[in-house]
């Protein structure tokens, strides 16, 4: 569902934005749409830094945002056109049921689990279409402010850093300088281009994918958390497996679990 309304009136035309990295998952969606008569697709995109660069110039009625995209996810284009003067309705797809779509659904955020179907799609149009005229709806809850769903999401200008141990100080990294986590000794480590630093003990490496959902952080296996953006290569290794390589100082080898090598392509490749 829409997460705040650009007019009081709905409009003849719903100007639509799709954003989605996989080229057959935006066809398909872009074909289901089609069926509207009052959807117009009016411009798409396959990454974040394009996904915001169009939306601000085309100031849609309506973005279609897929969730886990390599680079600038879509909870950090969502963290960028908050900023808008009238900010479009917003519909979130991905293929990972994960705890964040759980919180969204609580909180009357409409999303849709890929693959997509039309009579899914077809009730999220008409709850877009009763956000944009304005209407009472008792069915629907009221949709949260942008602001308050980037909250919900743990992002936004003022999120809480990475607290680590250096020197007997607390030390606060961003998400973006932390090259991957690992688990050592009951635990967590975070490794930055240039050292490692201890978390908290009460910090396991599940509150931290936990707690950095919509940056590119990837779990690799039962004890390595990487930063994608960091990844300079991978090959296919033994069982199945899969090796990345950093780019950190180090070039750090990171083992990627059989049964998440599917996911880590998707992730990483065009």
């Amino acid at each position: 569902m829409a997460v705040s309304a650009s007019s009081d009136a709905i409009p003849t035309s719903i100007r639509t934005i799709l954003v989605d990295d996989e080229p057959p998952a935006l066809d398909e969606l872009a074909y289901l749409l089609s069926k509207f008569d009052d959807v117009q697709v009016v411009g798409t995109a396959s990454t974040g830094q394009e996904a915001v660069r169009v939306i601000l110039e085309s100031k849609p009625d309506l973005v279609f945002l897929d969730i886990q995209m390599p680079g600038k996810s879509g909870f950090q284009v969502l963290e960028d056109i908050v900023q808008m003067k009238h900010p479009p309705l917003v519909v979130f797809a991905t293929a990972y049921d994960n705890y964040a779509i759980q919180a969204f659904e609580e909180n009357a955020v409409d999303y849709l689990l890929k693959p997509i179907s039309a009579s899914r799609l077809q009730k999220s149009v008409e709850r877009i279409r009763t956000q944009l005229s304005g209407a009472p709806n008792d069915t629907i809850n009221p949709s949260p402010d942008l602001r308050t769903l980037l909250a919900v999401a743990g992002i936004g200008p003022d999120i809480a850093r990475i607290s680590v141990e250096c020197n007997g100080r607390n030390v606060l990294l961003s998400p973006r300088e932390v090259v991957y986590f690992q688990t050592a000794e009951k635990r967590v480590l975070a490794y930055t281009k240039e050292k490692s630093f201890t978390c908290p003990s009460d910090l396991s490496l599940e509150k931290i994918e936990e707690r950095l959902c919509g940056y590119p952080f990837f779990r690799a296996n039962r004890s390595q958390l990487i930063n994608l953006t960091y990844v300079r290569s991978y090959a296919p290794w033994f069982n199945g497996k899969y090796v990345a390589t950093l780019s950190d100082g180090a070039t750090t080898d990171i083992t990627i679990n059989k049964a998440r090598v599917k996911a880590f392509r998707a992730a990483v490749e065009l």
